[in-house]
This record gives C-alpha cells, sequence and structure tokens, in this order.
C-alpha cells in the first residue's frame, strides 16, 4: 500500500498511537518496536480494542484485512508525518538547542496562543517518534504549529527537519551536553546547527539571539530575525532582574513572569520576540508568559514548611548545572543548600566535568553541598561544606536526620537520578 493510500486511512482516524494502553478507538495503531518489545505482537489487541487500523511490518501478523503492512514501520510514520505536514497550509516553528528548549517551547506557546489556534510538542515528545506524532496530530483547525527536536548524535536534526519541513527555526544555545554521542562541544554545534543549515537550504527564517556569538557566526547570512539587549536588534528587550522570578521590559511593558533564574530571561525574551513578530500586542504577550507556571520538576519552586525549594531534578548537564548554582548564588536568602546529583550522558569527559562542577559549586557562597552519585563521589574535591554519597539510598538516609529549616534549597541532577525523591525527607 502506497503512501497516498496509508494517508486515505489516516484520514478516517481520530488519531495515531503508539501503545495499546491508550484508548485506541478509532485511531490509528502503528506497531513501533524496541530494544524490549515488538508492537506487532499487539496490532490485533488494537484492532479488538477499537482501532481502525493497525500498520505492521512482519507478515506474520497480517491477519485481518485492517492490517496495513509494511516494509518499516517507524518509517512509514516518518513519511506519512512529513506527507501530511506537506498539505498543512501552516507555519511551523522549530526550535532545538543544548538548554532550555521545552520551557522556550512551552513559553512560545503560551504567547501564540493568545492569537492562534497553535498546538506545541506534547511534553517532550522531541525525537524521531515524537516529533512525526506531533505533526500527526496537527489538523485543519490549527493554525500554527511549534515543534521541539532534540538529539544526541549527528544527523539527528537535520532528519527531523527534513519530516517537520519548518518555516522558522530557533536554537536556545549551544552547551557540553551528550557529549558522548556528539562526540566534543563543536561537535554539539555542528549537530544544532543543522537547524540553520536545512532553513538556509529552503529560504526559511530564523530566530537569534544576538548576544550569543556562536549563534549570531553560524546563521551569518542567513534570513534572520534579531532579538536582544543591542540596538540593532529587531525587537529590544531588557532585563530587570530575577530574585527569584524573571522580570523584563519589552515595547513599555514590564512582564513578570515565574521562572527563576537570569538563564530563563532569554527563553522569555525569544517567546516576546516571536510573539511580537507575528503581530501580538505586548499587553497580550505580557499575559501569555505571565500565566506560564512551570512544572513537571523543570525550574520549580515549592514552599515546604520553613524552606524554599529550587527543583530542578528533570535533567542537568554541564551548563545547566553552572547556572543553576550560579543562580542560587544570587539569590537573597539566609542560608543556601545544593543538592546535586550525577550527569549523564558525557562520556570521556565525565570526570572532569564533574569535577569542574562540584568545584564550581564549592567556590560559590553555598552553606552545604551534598554530591550525589556515582561520579559525584569519586571527584577528588573536599571541604567542610561539601559531603557527598555514591548513592541516593545513602544520602537519603542522612539527609532526612538532618532537619533543615529556613534554606533555600536547590535540587539538580539528571532524569535517571530522580532526584525530586528528595522531596519526601524535607
Amino acid at each position: 500500500m502506497g503512501i497516498e493510500e496509508i494517508y486515505t486511512c489516516y484520514k478516517e482516524c481520530l488519531k495515531v498511537v503508539k501503545d495499546t494502553r491508550e484508548d485506541v478507538r478509532d485511531c490509528m495503531y502503528f506497531s513501533l518496536k524496541g530494544e524490549s518489545f515488538n508492537g506487532n505482537k499487539y496490532a490485533k489487541e488494537a484492532l479488538d480494542k477499537g482501532a481502525r487500523f493497525a500498520v505492521i511490518d512482519e507478515e506474520i501478523y497480517d491477519t485481518d484485512d485492517r492490517m496495513i503492512l509494511v516494509d518499516d514501520v517507524l518509517k512509514c510514520l516518518q513519511d506519512l508525518a512529513r506527507y501530511h505536514r506537506e498539505r498543512l497550509n501552516i507555519p511551523i516553528l522549530a526550535l532545538t538547542g543544548s538548554n532550555g528548549k521545552t520551557t522556550t517551547k512551552e513559553l512560545i506557546h503560551a504567547v501564540l496562543k493568545r492569537k492562534f489556534n497553535c498546538l506545541a510538542t506534547s511534553g517532550n515528545l522531541n525525537n524521531h517518534i515524537g516529533v512525526p506524532l506531533t505533526l500527526l496530530t496537527l489538523s485543519t483547525e490549527h493554525e500554527f504549529g511549534v515543534i521541539e527536536m532534540g538529539a544526541n548524535h549527528q544527523l539527528e536534526i537535520d532528519e527531523l527537519c527534513k519530516i517537520a519541513l519548518p518555516d522558522y527555526g530557533y536554537i536556545t544555545n549551544f552547551g557540553r551536553v551528550h557529549l558522548e554521542g556528539f562526540g566534543s562541544f563543536e561537535g554539539v554545534i555542528q549537530g544544532k546547527t543543522e537547524m540553520y543549515r536545512h532553513l538556509a537550504a529552503h529560504g526559511k527564517k530564523v530566530f537569534v539571539n544576538s548576544e550569543d556569538q556562536i549563534q549570531m557566526d553560524r546563521s551569518e547570512g542567513m534570513n534572520r530575525i534579531l532579538f536582544g539587549a543591542e540596538n540593532d536588534v529587531h525587537f529590544k528587550t531588557h532585563f530587570l532582574s530575577a530574585d527569584p522570578f524573571v522580570r523584563m521590559e519589552f515595547d513599555q511593558v514590564e512582564i513578570q513572569s515565574q521562572l527563576i533564574g537570569n538563564y530563563n530571561y532569554t527563553n522569555i525574551a525569544v517567546a516576546v520576540a516571536i510573539g511580537a513578530y507575528f503581530g501580538i500586542e505586548a499587553t497580550e504577550i505580557k499575559k501569555g508568559i505571565e500565566a506560564y507556571v512551570p512544572k513537571n520538576n523543570r525550574s520549580q519552586i515549592l514552599d515546604i514548611n520553613s524552606n524554599r525549594i529550587i527543583l530542578d531534578a528533570y535533567n542537568a548537564n554541564p551548563n545547566s548545572m553552572e547556572v543553576a548554582i550560579d543562580n542560587l548564588s544570587k539569590l537573597s536568602a539566609d542560608r543556601k543548600i545544593a543538592v546535586l546529583g550525577d550527569m549523564f550522558e558525557l562520556g570521556d569527559d565525565s570526570g572532569l566535568e564533574h569535577e569542574r562542577i562540584a568545584s564550581l559549586a564549592s567556590e560559590s557562597n553555598l552553606d552545604k553541598i551534598f554530591l550525589i552519585g556515582e561520579n559525584f563521589s569519586k571527584t577528588k574535591l573536599t571541604n567542610d561544606s561539601i559531603i557527598k554519597y555514591p548513592s541516593f539510598e545513602e544520602f537519603k538516609d542522612q539527609f532526612r536526620e538532618l532537619s533543615i529549616e529556613n534554606s533555600t534549597i536547590l535540587i539538580k541532577a539528571s532524569r535517571g537520578m530522580a532526584l525530586e525523591r528528595t522531596l519526601e525527607f524535607l
């Protein structure tokens, strides 16, 4: 069956799904595979539960005329998403970067939906499966799409751009993240700027932070829209403060966000610039930004008993650790504590980067620093303010006995550390 026929079947369905534990009624089920599962085995179950069609790539499971047999289910999903996107007459903005992608995406969405029926990537479904699933959620009722793209190796962003065919792009920043896959910091830059090269090749536009020299250099010659504090940019924004929440100004309108840390200022600024570029009034942009409340362990502020918690435990890398520690050190607080967990996917640089972050934390004006995990526990630095634990279990046994009070506490680590569990002992 060709892509045109599959698309005809898709248009008869409510949506696409990849898991029979979802409500599959009137849906198109895709039998995706992983290291430990084979979706083909559940195709018949999907149909029995009410799915209209099931896309499979193993002939042994082709037992129903509602089965659609293809060579590769994943490739079919991606091809169908591109085919659908080509038929959508709406602008799509794609964004990637090392840090702040999901927060920035949510801010952009919060602003754009003040004017448009806008769909944005749900959660962080930003990979080779999540991007096509998001595109296939777009309908003729939508007026704008915001697609987040993640990557941990070369050519991944290029492939996602070939599926989503964005009209606009934005790269949040370049950091020492996924070094295991990218190989080096330069490899990160090369991988992320695949978006620039795709947009340039198709005559599309890119939003660029004028204060990021790497962005400026790598987007040279492109059709770009500049924002930042410089006088010669298209959209000028002005940082006011961040103690703890970011305040900024645009077009003589002051915006009081619910995001902490001056590192979030740029995330807000690009959302403001994008909103203004698409004709949204400054007062409406203000409403969108101020209504956004961070969640899912990303820069959340929680007041628990006498303590204020900065919960930023969704993920971590050396760059995001640096700015989080710097932000904590600058806050007006009587007692400051950092609970830091291991950073993953750093390859050969892991030991060096954990040592550097431990040293940075010790040089900041923090009262106590808890370092948790196999990598942090191996760091050589020792002083009275640092306590190391090889595992979370060892940490929690002692932490619960400390009776910490009247403190501002930063909790940050890579997702695999699940450091939000610390809240149970506060």
